[in-house]
């Protein structure tokens, strides 16, 4: 599956510049002073409310002389490159000046210097925020973590036993996001350039997932689902994910509900894939074996029709588009139960009835749902109790009170202890994503 890469931690990465349209601009206005024009933009607005001199009960970066939480969160800033950001945009000679300023005990300019850097954090962890990997299908907007409000992100930071060891491990981001970065400067001082650029990759990717909060994470690479609590991994399990020619995309989604004896509407390319073969061979009889019912149309007054008016061959062969439906029971591809997160898409974590694939080291079978090695674990997990059929037979829906998210991620490059995980390629994203930054390095020459 993968491959363990020990990683000793050096200091914060030097990154490869990179610039996003508009916001080096906004970054370098806000952080000299906000305008009228800009305080409706979200990074603008977080950061106007901060006074330019800072109270004594805000996080105290510069104090008594001791300056390395405020020369640890410079650092942060000076590699931002690394975060799809533009250094220079965060003013780092005042910034510096300011720290240096008030290493004279003078009270007045350790004040100016803490709300410098308050601003600084502020505007750092909005502009993380602000920018999401392409790569990422939101089908609900409310999955996507939104920006720390200013005045927690900055209570958390003075709450902190250790300011310094705060934004060294970054609490403000996923748990990944840390290791990942530590991870981005030992392999380039190394020189190991092509494991930069997968550690790149997945810093990207790994932005948009949230740093607290109840949550379920697939990573489809691993082929693990992961149960997530404050942050922390509580559970975890073993999945199946699509094939690599029917891979499971990434998407942030909420699980609304759970289909317990759910119907399989079998998607028309997989009906032509897996139920057609088996008819053209063993016939008709293949169908209510397995209990599949041929339906008129895709409306909701669909009808039943005679599977022997069908050409199935010409199904196997693509060329006529059926809508087929698999009955609950002990053969139905869905299992007994499937979380239900609506997306066009139509990918859904499921129970399987094919447990032994579970077992395979590379678990590559679905047709790009997520097959579960235990659902009624995840289930109660979820609901915080099991969840139970009242008859047999026929789909019920059962509601979740609150929505969850779930976010279904490719990180190929995940941290694990002072460790990182490599895992498979499986479906040729990095290297699509490194031939194309190639093909872009030679075309800039």
């Amino acid at each position: 599956m993968g491959a363990k890469v020990l990683i000793r931690s050096l200091p914060e990465p030097v990154g490869r510049p990179w610039r996003p349209a508009g916001f080096a601009v906004l970054l370098a206005s806000l952080l000299a002073g906000v305008t009228p024009a800009l305080a409706a933009n979200p990074v603008a607005a977080a950061t106007s409310a901060i006074s330019d001199v800072q109270s004594e009960f805000g996080p105290q970066w510069v104090r008594e002389g001791d300056d390395r939480a405020a020369l640890r969160l410079i650092g942060l800033l000076e590699t931002s490159s690394v975060d799809g950001l533009d250094p220079k945009t965060f003013r780092l000679k005042a910034l510096k000046k300011a720290v240096r300023d008030a290493q004279g005990g003078n009270a007045k300019a350790a004040a100016k210097a803490n709300a410098a850097l308050d601003r600084a954090l502020v505007a750092y962890v909005t502009g993380l925020r602000r920018s999401s990997n392409s790569d990422w299908i939101i089908n609900d907007q409310a999955a996507v973590p939104a920006p720390p409000k200013s005045d927690q992100l900055l209570s958390d930071a003075a709450a902190s036993t250790s300011l310094e060891a705060w934004v060294t491990t970054m609490p403000f981001m996923h748990p990944s996001y840390a290791g990942l970065r530590r991870a981005l400067a030992s392999v380039e001082a190394q020189g190991d350039q092509h494991s930069a650029e997968l550690l790149r990759i997945n810093l990207q990717r790994v932005r948009l997932l949230p740093a607290d909060g109840r949550y379920v994470l697939v990573n489809t690479a691993a082929q693990k689902l992961y149960m997530y609590d404050d942050g922390k991994v509580v559970d975890e399990m073993k999945v199946v994910v699509g094939k690599a020619h029917q891979p499971t995309p990434m998407m942030a989604a909420t699980i609304k509900f759970t289909a317990l004896n759910p119907y399989w509407q079998v998607p028309s390319d997989l009906a032509a894939e897996r139920v057609a073969p088996g008819v053209v061979k063993e016939g008709l009889g293949y169908l209510k074996q397995h209990g599949y019912v041929l339906l008129s149309d895709w409306g909701d007054e669909a009808q039943p029709v005679d599977p022997s008016t069908i050409d199935w061959k010409a199904v196997a062969d693509g060329k006529i588009l059926v809508r087929v439906r698999q009955n609950p029971g002990s053969q139905n591809a869905m299992g007994r139960m499937k979380f239900m997160f609506p997306n066009p898409q139509g990918i859904y974590l499921h129970d399987t009835p094919n447990k032994e694939l579970l077992n395979e080291d590379a678990r590559l079978f679905s047709g790009g749902c997520v097959r579960l090695e235990d659902a009624p674990r995840l289930a109660k997990w979820i609901y915080g109790k099991p969840i139970s059929w009242k008859g047999a037979g026929t789909e019920q829906a059962v509601e979740l009170p609150e929505p969850m998210p779930v976010y279904l991620i490719y990180q190929t490059a995940a941290p694990n202890g002072d460790q990182i995980v490599f895992y498979n390629d499986i479906y040729g994203k990095d290297r699509s994503m490194l031939a194309g930054a190639g093909a872009s390095q030679v075309a800039a020459r």
